[in-house]
């Protein structure tokens, strides 16, 4: 099992020095760093390549998590804006592998965060969601992207997959509709599972072979081991379906920015956020995990 951390955990918006956090989490005795797929269209070949290779150089494998943006929608009942994703799509999957990233998850299905102000499609967006994630999950694949993580989110921030079972109805139609889509796969993420489901052990077991990637935090954002969620429960799933891919904590705990106003994070949720702090804090969930996940 490999574990990582999301890299926003120190920042207040939705980029930052990628290079900088390379050299941080190695020496926090990560394995992965989760980037931000927003700004890579914007990088230059040889940034890509830089990335890549000091990546490389400190052993540190990236994983990219998106957050779809209202034009990049797959699902959108506008034709025009589902071909803008589509292009959109297959420039950034292009892009990842220059920077040798073969994982991405979020909710790529949709967008995120869903506007409620506006009346909500399920059924169309589930079957209109179906078909985009199909027509990526090819073209993922001939980039050599192995898995695409389709995060089930809690209610509050989207509608269609809220639940490890309705993530597995969903790629197994993704499947079924397009042989070549068999990297589209469910990603759970703990904070999540503790608003939607009765038993989050239950929800993993329920996710099974088809669990391509895992975002751990708490219930109340912060790192693991300084909440409530059921990390012995889940240990013990992730054990019986004999899960050992990718583990990406994604902690959010300071007000301010874009992040804060996208997460609802209000105050700051811990006594100290200065650099250091948060360092220590990320070095003892690192810990903390691999004793109870494996």
């Amino acid at each position: 099992m490999q574990h990582g951390i999301y890299y926003a955990y120190w920042e207040h918006e939705w980029n930052g020095n990628y290079h900088y956090y390379i050299d941080k989490v190695a020496k926090l005795g990560y394995d992965i760093l989760e980037i931000a797929a927003g700004p890579l269209p914007e990088y230059s070949n040889e940034e890509l390549k830089a990335l890549k290779d000091h990546a490389k150089e400190q052993n540190i494998r990236l994983t990219v998590g998106y957050g779809p943006a209202l034009e990049n929608n797959i699902a959108s009942s506008d034709p025009q804006v589902r071909k803008h994703a589509l292009d959109f799509y297959t420039d950034l999957f292009q892009r990842m592998e220059k920077i040798g990233a073969t994982l991405i998850g979020g909710a790529l299905y949709s967008c995120w965060p869903i506007d409620y102000s506006k009346p909500v499609d399920k059924k169309g967006d589930w079957e209109r969601g179906i078909e985009g994630m199909a027509k990526l999950g090819k073209i993922a694949s001939e980039c050599g992207i192995e898995v695409i993580g389709l995060e089930c989110l809690n209610r509050f921030e989207n509608h269609v997959l809220n639940t490890a079972a309705e993530g597995v109805s969903f790629v197994k139609s993704v499947r079924e509709l397009e042989p070549k889509a068999s990297n589209v796969s469910v990603m759970l993420d703990t904070f999540h599972m503790n608003i939607e489901e009765e038993s989050i052990g239950a929800a993993i077991r329920t996710a099974g072979n088809l669990l391509g990637h895992f975002h751990t935090g708490e219930c109340n954002r912060m790192v693991p081991g300084k909440g409530r969620i059921p990390w012995r429960e889940i240990g013990e799933a992730l054990r019986d379906i004999r899960y050992d891919k990718t583990v990406v904590m994604e902690p959010f705990v300071m007000q301010g920015g874009t992040v804060g106003q996208n997460i609802k994070v209000w105050r700051d949720i811990v006594p100290d956020t200065s650099e250091e702090a948060l360092d220590r804090d990320a070095k003892a969930a690192l810990e903390f995990e691999r004793y109870m996940l494996g």
